[in-house]
């Protein structure tokens, strides 16, 4: 009886650990095909741009001519989006998901609008550029400016943050705040001296994918009135604009040839840009880890 349970034992073991093999093999293969696909996609725009990468490229305005082509105004109007969305996002962000997290009481409110600022997360973001068009540009009348564009992207991105910060905060142990507590701080000391650091790694885990997607899209601006070719410089919020994702669109809709090239530079200029900034994030992050 003990051999019949021991070689019983022993196939399944034998089935289950080749089905382990087999199951590796294929998230083996599934990854490595994502890898050199991106690799090959890397590589195709970095010889087709790197060599229009100059400082020219910087210091030029968009132009109907390749040779002259730059994407000095692309570029300022992206930094003047993310410095409208940043804040915007990350205050209206953060304080939701502490109010539902620390303050809210759990009843069926709460819950459904814990649900509807979850199913906001996957709401195409088109429809986030119409509804930016109806409130910002046509009932605040703030027009095509970089005002009315940034409050769009932080309206598309805060669900995300909201999300990402409520699990985070969640995941601050029970007995550091009422260690807190029962050394008689506040309930607001509390939450900014001892829940707020220990769950900033996590919330800005979460905010450098929102910021990420919010760099990378352009049907929202688009809808909202960013502009495809502009040759000047943004001078304050209400100033019309044009950003990287839709300078590159143009420049790739182009039949020229030499167009194709100038928008792999732009391509190359967006990623530098996404890395930089994630990078800040991530060294934040880091920061605050180490520290609580």
């Amino acid at each position: 009886m003990k051999l019949i349970d021991q070689n019983l034992i022993n196939k399944k073991m034998g089935g289950r650990i080749a089905l382990n093999k087999t199951f590796n093999v294929i998230f083996l293969i599934a990854t490595s095909l994502a890898l050199i696909v991106l690799a090959i996609l890397l590589y195709r725009i970095f010889t087709q741009g790197f060599s229009h990468l100059s400082w020219d490229f910087f210091q030029s305005f968009a132009s109907r001519r390749p040779a002259n082509a730059g994407i000095k105004a692309a570029l300022v109007g992206s930094l003047w989006i993310m410095a409208v969305t940043i804040p915007i996002s990350l205050l209206l962000g953060v304080g939701t998901a502490l109010y539902l997290e620390e303050y809210a009481r759990k009843n069926r409110f709460t819950t459904f609008i814990q649900t509807n600022i979850s199913n906001l997360a996957g709401v195409p973001s088109i429809v986030f550029g119409l509804l930016g068009l109806t409130l910002f540009v046509r009932e605040f009348g703030l027009g095509r400016s970089i005002l009315a564009g940034g409050l769009t992207m932080a309206l598309l991105i805060l669900p995300v943050i909201v999300v990402a910060s409520q699990e985070a905060i969640r995941s601050v142990p029970k007995h550091l705040r009422e260690a807190s507590l029962g050394m008689g701080a506040t309930k607001w000391q509390t939450i900014f001296r001892i829940v707020l650091p220990t769950a900033i790694p996590g919330i800005l885990t979460g905010s450098i994918l929102a910021f990420s997607r919010a760099i990378g899209e352009t049907a929202p601006l688009l809808v909202v009135g960013a502009f495809a070719y502009v040759n000047y410089l943004p001078q304050n919020l209400m100033s019309t604009f044009t950003v990287m994702p839709i300078q590159i669109y143009n420049w790739a809709s182009r039949p020229q040839p030499a167009f194709q090239d100038v928008a792999a530079a732009g391509i190359i200029v967006l990623f530098i840009f996404l890395i930089v900034m994630n990078s800040v994030a991530v060294l934040i992050r880091n920061k605050f880890s180490k520290r609580y």
